[in-house]
């Protein structure tokens, strides 16, 4: 079997965690100490968080979204195949180490997303943007980490409880969808998305877009 490779460590602001880089053969793994938070083969269920979103939204003019979370940009290039030349689509990466490999090692993942006129990257933490913002966008996607219980940060439980997900309501025009990537189901989640004033839809999705691999959570949270 091909060894992994190293190919590179980064930092994450405001705690001790490190993400590593890796690579074996064409497959891609960004990780969490021995946590894999990403991998090039699966991006089944990051391309429905964005179809399922952009399908509420697919009837507005200049749409915009916000991404929480870079990742290995399967996300962002789903979210750009469902919307339209007139959409502004902001992602916003916590890591500056991530966007460069963006840029670098994994360019050829993001195929040019990254230069699409409709996309502007944010090196910040996604929760400020949302806290600043007043009925500013369609949709936010945030898949910044292995859902709601906040793995690689403590401080993304501040976009997952009740505070936070109030301000994501704010952050939304009316009509607008929040969408939440996790690994699994939260049950406490669900009713705090409730209680924040959305309706909730739960989607379970493959990890594998073959319709392979572990179930994912989505949920569709609708102002």
């Amino acid at each position: 079997m091909i060894p992994w490779q190293h190919l590179g460590s980064a930092a994450i602001p405001g705690t001790v965690g490190e993400l590593r880089l890796m690579r074996r053969g064409t497959e891609f793994s960004i990780m969490l100490g021995d946590n894999e938070l990403m991998n090039s083969r699966l991006s089944g269920s990051e391309e429905a968080l964005a179809r399922l979103s952009c399908e509420r939204i697919a009837d507005r003019a200049e749409p915009k979204v916000l991404v929480g979370g870079l990742g290995m940009g399967f996300t962002l290039r789903a979210v750009l195949s469902h919307l339209g030349g007139d959409a502004g689509v902001t992602v916003a990466e916590l890591v500056p180490a991530v966007v460069a490999w963006a840029k670098g090692p994994m360019a050829h993942l993001f195929d040019g997303s990254l230069d699409d006129p409709r996309v502007s990257i944010a090196v910040t933490d996604v929760a400020e943007l949302i806290r600043g913002a007043r009925a500013a966008y369609d949709a936010i996607l945030l898949d910044v980490d292995n859902g709601p219980e906040g793995l690689t940060s403590r401080a993304n439980d501040g976009l997952y409880d009740l505070g936070g997900l109030e301000a994501a309501r704010h952050a939304l025009r009316p009509g607008g969808v929040l969408a939440v990537w996790s690994q699994g189901p939260d049950s406490g989640f669900t009713g705090r998305l409730r209680r924040a004033g959305f309706d909730v839809d739960e989607q379970r999705v493959r990890a594998s877009r073959k319709g392979r691999g572990a179930r994912h959570v989505i949920w569709i949270a609708a102002t």
